[in-house]
């Protein structure tokens, strides 16, 4: 048992540091074509068939880079595809999914207070999700709507919208976050693999067999690649998110994730129009930033707006040890908490202290204060899935052991 959970800690890191590596490799290059294909310029002397071009300078070197909106006349004799960095950063991903999630679904997917499910109905549930999604986008590009881009958008805003409310209505707030994620990821991968690189494959067939190709193909990758672009940064947002669980870890965590779409959107739009040189909207910055003024609102918004009461607080003039609080935070945190967060660990699965956090002495929970009002109280993080079964009241005793010591220094 000891070396088969080392093993599998080594390898979810190993997986982990894939998919970061790949990641970056697609969103680098997928950052730096937009920005290409916004920057080009058209100019009297370009060949027949190009679109535009751009001068670049970088790493001592000038490059002379030009578009053909379909193809040109003849097929060059080196052709670099850009797919892997894609089809990597989904295959690496799905595989952390299946090693922390699948792997541990008892602890990290499941919410028995959510949903009560057995592990293998949540894996079921989770995989339908993400096949369900890719159809069901696939045939909105494909249908009349697809048509009108920006309504296309607006209707994949609202099924994202759906998704990330239904997400959190089956598992935890910190697995729902992965998944609109990975629901996500899973509708741009297969854009590059369902329909940007064959379509680019059949113009490369056209041109070899002396075709002119059909324009068409050309639209359509660009319209898909547009979502790919606005969709990048919320999928980010989402993949870092099980570090934070103030985001993910409150009753309003679908509407923070509707929001952090918009700030996607609004990131996006500047340096779209930046690079497309129409000028530079500094107000998306300003509403980036009053969306997340909302966001770290919502997570630690007034229980009033969800009909429950704010727990009252008398002033104390002592620290965290000795409050009038303490006692019973501290039996809370150590008949909630410290079967995991201990030396020996005693809950089954746990073998070593997660984060090397232990709860067992007053010291140790004294010590760990801030966190445990931010995973334990403030939002629902801890315990995973609320296995313990910690209650409402203990939180708001716990929000109330924290900030009265905090009010008091």
């Amino acid at each position: 048992m000891y070396e088969y959970a080392i093993a599998w800690e080594w390898l979810s890191f190993a997986v982990r540091w894939l998919h970061v590596i790949t990641a970056i490799a697609w969103i680098g290059s997928s950052f730096y074509f937009i920005a290409l294909d916004l920057g080009l310029v058209k100019r009297p002397h370009l060949p027949p068939g190009a679109y535009g071009e751009e001068w670049q300078v970088h790493g001592g070197g000038f490059y002379h880079i030009q578009k053909y909106l379909v193809a040109p006349a003849q097929m060059p004799e080196h052709l670099t595809w850009f797919k892997y960095e894609s089809y990597f950063t989904w295959a690496s991903g799905f595989l952390l999914l299946c090693v922390v999630y699948y792997g541990g679904a008892d602890l990290f997917l499941i919410d028995r207070t959510v949903l009560a499910l057995e592990p293998w109905q949540a894996i079921c549930l989770s995989l339908a999700s993400l096949g369900v999604g890719w159809i069901i986008y696939d045939q909105l590009c494909k249908s009349p709507l697809g048509n009108n881009t920006w309504g296309l958008m607006i209707l994949l805003y609202i099924v994202l919208v759906a998704m990330a409310w239904g997400y959190t209505q089956i598992f935890t707030g910190r697995a729902a976050f992965l998944h609109l994620g990975a629901f996500t990821a899973t509708i741009m991968s297969a854009n590059v693999f369902m329909i940007i690189i064959p379509n680019q494959k059949i113009v490369v067939a056209d041109l070899i067999a002396g075709r002119t190709p059909d324009a068409k193909y050309g639209r359509i990758a660009k319209q898909r690649s547009l979502h790919n672009n606005y969709l990048t940064l919320p999928v980010i947002f989402f993949m870092l998110s099980n570090h934070y669980p103030l985001a993910f870890g409150t009753q309003f965590n679908w509407v923070i994730a509707a929001l952090v779409f918009l700030m996607g959107v609004a990131i996006r739009h500047w340096f779209n129009t930046t690079h497309a040189r129409k000028g530079k909207p500094t107000w998306t910055w300003l509403v980036t930033v009053l969306l997340f003024i909302v966001i770290m609102w919502l997570s630690t918004v007034p229980k009033v707006l969800t009909g429950e009461t704010e727990t009252s607080m008398s002033p104390i003039s002592q620290k965290f040890a000795f409050n009038a609080h303490f006692e019973a935070a501290r039996d809370i945190v150590t008949s909630r908490c410290s079967m995991c967060h201990a030396a020996e660990p005693v809950w089954d699965g746990i073998t070593f202290t997660p984060k090397s956090v232990k709860l067992e002495t007053d010291a140790e929970v004294a010590a760990h204060a801030r966190e445990i009002y931010i995973q334990a109280g403030r939002s629902h993080a801890m315990p995973p899935g609320n296995v313990t079964d910690l209650t409402l009241e203990e939180r708001k005793l716990l929000v109330a052991w924290y900030e009265s010591s905090v009010a008091a220094k």
